[in-house]
């Protein structure tokens, strides 16, 4: 045996427990937990008299196509329409997407029009100090909320214990059926179910969420996922819960562009390493299970990515004994099957169960990118627009010429 053998082992097997962990043992583990230890709410729906004053906060850039849609959307909500106020902040739009929204002011939609493009961070810290009511919902411009969603986030603020609450987000293909990856967002929303139980629930959707307007701190200019960074500050200054509605329901489309798709991913990855130097102080003991959550739900699954290359690494490093050449051949294997299925077409229904292999690799070569990107620093708080669906891709880029665009 070669000197080094052992240590290679050691490596291997180390990577290999850490990947079923973060993947397959925490969710049982969590869902246990939560089975044991969790608590169980509901709240009441309060009358009309006793909701609290509420916001609706969307931050756009270049939304033309999808502002009026989201508009007519929030109109549509079910909450009283004097305690009701909407925001639209237009992050230096080139486009029409501000005089769209001015058409709405005598329905009583505000217009923050921000005449530079300053990223998403810059433009809802401004326009959080525009803000009169007591809680907020923050949303995207290509999302739709259900005319309820609104009332399910803020019955749960009659406890003065919860700071934040999000809502559960469905993703749809441009035809209106489920998404292809329907089984993933089934997975993440079990495991948000459950540390929501355990008074731990890490961050939020962007697409959905509701926090008290008291609680939102400042966030630096180029943070890259505030949807995460904003719910975990006010946990980590003031102790406050943050929890999960189910019922809170809000729909998007997919992007059918898979370039913009794996941008969009590697922009979250980079973002997530950036929020670990945000908010490392959670991992203390002192933050209960919100500690146990964070380190395996997220940090974890965030470094899963270096995990794959130290087993594939000591695989090759051991080849020369007969189990770790059959490892190496089944993880060859993964990465060549899942990236056969990621660039056949959706509608080979024979290789639909593939998806989910194809999108394990995926997300984590884009966590890989995103890993390099944050620490090159060339992953900033602005990012590129996502293709919407039934846009192309170069109409996007030529819209959007010269400016550094946010979105989702």
């Amino acid at each position: 045996m070669i000197w080094w053998h052992p240590f290679a082992e050691f490596l291997f097997w180390t990577c290999a427990l850490l990947v079923v962990y973060s993947y397959a043992i925490y969710p049982v583990l969590v869902s246990l937990l939560a089975f044991c230890f969790g608590r169980t709410a509901q709240p009441q729906s309060p009358a009309d008299a006793d909701l609290p004053s509420l916001a609706l906060l969307i931050a756009a850039h270049n939304e033309e196509s999808e502002i009026a849609a989201r508009i007519e959307n929030a109109l549509t909500m079910n909450y009283p329409r004097e305690k009701l106020e909407i925001l639209i902040a237009s992050d230096g739009s080139t486009d029409a997407t501000a005089e769209i929204v001015r058409g709405y002011a005598a329905q009583g939609v505000r217009l923050l029009d921000y005449r530079v493009n300053r990223g998403k961070a810059t433009t809802l810290n401004s326009a959080m100090e525009e803000v009169r009511s007591d809680v907020v919902i923050l949303s995207d411009a290509n999302t739709h909320m259900d005319p309820e969603s609104a009332r399910h986030l803020v019955r749960w603020f009659d406890d003065p214990a919860v700071g934040a609450v999000c809502g559960r987000l469905s993703l749809h293909e441009r035809d209106g059926s489920r998404n292809a990856d329907s089984l993933y967002w089934k997975y993440e929303t079990f495991m948000k179910k459950c540390e929501s139980r355990l008074g731990a629930l890490l961050g939020a959707n962007g697409a959905n969420y509701a926090i008290r307007r008291e609680l939102f701190v400042p966030i630096p200019p180029d943070t890259i996922i505030d949807d995460f960074v904003i719910p975990l500050q006010a946990r980590l200054r003031t102790g406050c819960a943050i929890l999960f509605d189910h019922q809170s329901v809000a729909r998007e489309e997919t992007p059918e562009n898979l370039g913009a798709e794996f941008r969009r991913r590697a922009r979250i990855g980079a973002g997530g390493y950036q929020s670990i130097c945000l908010l490392w102080p959670l991992l203390h003991p002192r933050h209960g299970w919100i500690a146990f959550t964070f380190l395996s739900h997220k940090i974890l699954r965030w470094f899963c990515p270096f995990f794959l290359l130290g087993m594939l690494g000591s695989s090759i490093a051991l080849g020369d004994q007969p189990l770790y050449r059959w490892a190496l051949l089944a993880q060859s294997l993964s990465y060549c099957t899942a990236a056969f299925a990621h660039f056949v077409p959706g509608r080979w229904t024979l290789l639909k169960p593939l998806r989910l292999p194809s999108m394990f690799a995926l997300m984590n070569l884009a966590l890989l990118v995103g890993f390099f990107r944050w620490l090159r620093g060339s992953q900033k708080g602005t990012w590129q627009r996502t293709a919407r669906v039934g846009e192309s891709t170069s109409a996007v880029e030529e819209r959007c010429a010269g400016v550094t665009v946010p979105s989702r």
